[in-house]
C-alpha cells in the first residue's frame, strides 16, 4: 500500500500511527536522504549537475531544496537522478520483508514511482491547515508557497485516491479515520 498526500497533510502522523499498530512502514523520504549522501546512487549525477551545492564532500539539502522547489525543469531532473534508485531500494525492502501481509510505503509522490498495482491510501487536509502546520515545524512562508505549488492540488490528491484520511481535525480524529479507512481496505481485499 501507498501512503500518499501533499506536504503538511500528517502522512507521518499516519504513518506512526500505522507503524505502532505493527505494520511495517518503508519512508521513503528516508530513502530519498540516502541516495543523496556521498556513498548513495545519485549522488553522482547530481553533485555534478549542482556542483554549487556539495560542501565537505557532502550535498547541502537546504540549497538543494531552494533549487528545485523554484524551479520545476530543476525539480524533475533532480527526480529523474534520484527516483530510480529510491524506487529500486523499496522494491527490494518490499521483497525482503515477504512474510509481512501488508507493507505501507510513505511516498510524498503522486504519481506511480513504484509501478501499477499499488492501493494508494491518501491523507488529506484543508490547505490552510497545512500551510499553519508547516509554520509550526519552522517552515519560512516562502517556502511553503514553493512547495505547495510544486505538488498537485489537492484535488489531484484525492482523485488519485483508492482511499482518503481526512486530518482535519485533531490526533485522536486521525486515530478514528485510518481505524475506519483500514476497515474498508479489509472489507474491499
Amino acid at each position: 500500500m501507498v501512503l500518499s498526500g501533499g506536504i503538511g497533510t500528517g502522512k507521518s502522523a499516519v504513518a506512526e500511527i500505522l507503524a505502532a499498530g505493527g505494520i511495517p512502514v518503508i519512508h521513503a523520504d528516508m530513502i530519498g536522504h540516502a541516495v543523496l549522501e556521498p556513498e548513495g546512487e545519485a549522488f553522482p549525477a547530481v553533485s555534478a549537475r549542482w556542483p554549487e551545492i556539495v560542501a565537505d564532500g557532502r550535498l547541502d539539502r537546504t540549497k538543494l531544496a531552494a533549487i528545485v522547489f523554484a524551479d520545476p525543469h530543476a525539480l524533475k531532473e533532480l527526480e529523474a537522478m534520484t527516483h530510480p534508485a529510491i524506487a529500486a531500494r523499496i522494491l527490494n525492502l518490499v521483497a525482503a520483508d515477504s512474510e509481512a501481509e501488508i507493507i505501507v510505503v510513505e511516498l510524498p509522490l503522486l504519481f506511480p514511482l513504484l509501478g501499477d498495482g499499488w492501493i494508494k491510501v491518501v491523507v488529506d487536509a484543508p490547505l490552510d491547515l497545512r500551510g499553519q502546520r508547516l509554520a509550526d515545524r519552522g517552515m519560512e512562508p516562502a517556502d511553503i508557497e514553493a512547495r505547495v505549488a510544486a505538488q498537485p492540488s489537492r484535488e489531484e490528491w484525492r482523485r488519485a485516491a483508492d482511499f482518503i484520511i481526512d486530518n482535519s481535525g485533531n490526533f485522536e480524529d486521525l486515530e478514528a479515520e485510518v481505524e475506519r479507512v483500514f476497515k474498508e481496505l479489509a472489507v474491499s481485499s
